[in-house]
């Protein structure tokens, strides 16, 4: 499958879980990508090995998104690899979860930095970086739709990053630019699962349909039908891939 050939696919936070399934999944598809990794430098040059030796094309490349200045090299090093970035995914995230009176000025900042700034800071740069005719897939959450204790925070981050996604969509629709965000529910990465005692595991099962949490794969999917040329007419959309949680 070569659907996204000739696209140059940045990818953020992808040295590890989701990210590093999605930056596989868009490599198989024919994709050029920029592996970005905040801290994890040794997973993210074995992510690029590893679609290299399966015969795609990748780079890793640092970068805190919530640094504008890393932003903007981050998008240097991807141009001046490959000529151009046709698509944006906005994976990178962190989340606290703590009761709201349990949260710190450390916790809240943290989460904020990463997850609103850090999206606005690669969306400001793809105002006018991003190739014309391109697509943004922004990382929100199906939590959003709960109200689940001590995830208050976060889930503050995931709707300003909604709000974020259908604004900038009007105003780079000109340019043929289409800009969605996605909304996974619980996913099997060791991030997420790690800690977790297997009744707590069994009770967000149980909140799918499926009666199973999710898997990257799951997530990947549909981020690889976004990224192409068959999702141009959607845009301004948050799509929940959850299994029917909410």
């Amino acid at each position: 499958m070569s659907i996204l050939k000739e696209k140059v696919i940045l990818v953020t936070g992808a040295s590890r879980g989701i990210g590093a399934t999605i930056a596989r999944k868009l490599a198989v598809a024919g994709a050029r990508v920029i592996v970005n990794y905040a801290g994890s430098q040794q997973a993210a040059e074995r992510l690029v090995s590893e679609i290299e030796q399966q015969g795609g094309e990748a780079m890793a490349v640092q970068a805190d998104v919530s640094k504008a200045d890393q932003v903007r090299d981050l998008f240097d090093a991807g141009i001046a690899r490959y000529g151009k970035i046709d698509v944006l995914v906005n994976n990178a995230g962190i989340m606290v979860t703590k009761r709201i009176q349990d949260t710190t000025d450390e916790d809240f900042t943290r989460q904020f930095e990463t997850n609103v700034r850090g999206t606005f800071n690669t969306l400001r740069e793809a105002a006018t970086r991003l190739q014309d005719n391109g697509s943004i897939i922004n990382f929100s959450t199906s939590v959003n739709r709960l109200m689940l204790p001590t995830y208050g925070t976060y889930v503050a981050t995931k709707a300003a990053v909604e709000q974020l996604t259908r604004v900038f969509s009007k105003e780079v629709g000109h340019r043929g630019i289409n800009v969605n965000s996605v909304s996974p529910g619980p996913t099997n990465t060791e991030l997420f699962t790690k800690g977790k005692p297997q009744e707590v595991m069994d009770r967000l099962a149980s909140l799918s349909a499926f009666n199973r949490i999710g898997e990257p794969e799951d997530i990947a999917q549909i981020v690889l039908f976004l990224a192409s040329d068959e999702a141009k007419w959607i845009s301004a959309q948050n799509i929940g891939v959850n299994g029917g949680m909410a």
